[in-house]
């Protein structure tokens, strides 16, 4: 699984937003978005809001990623 600061930039890139928009949404600054970019790992709460602002549900992935390695520890 790609890291999640990674399928948070593809997905600002897929939607063609900037990293300005991005960052008004979050109520942050730009320094900050980047540096979500380059997370392995993000608090819950902050993927929530992420999650929102991007209408796309990162948590999906975790749960995707979860069950495949829990049916192939069977």
């Amino acid at each position: 699984m790609k890291p999640i600061g990674q399928q948070i930039e593809e997905e600002l890139r897929h939607q063609e937003r900037s990293v300005s928009w991005f960052a008004r949404k979050l109520y942050c600054n730009r320094q900050n978005v980047y540096d979500i970019f380059r997370r392995t790992n993000i608090d819950a709460e902050l993927l929530l809001r992420i999650s929102l602002v991007l209408g796309r549900n990162f948590f999906d992935e975790y749960v995707a990623e979860y069950e495949q390695g829990a049916s192939s520890n069977i």
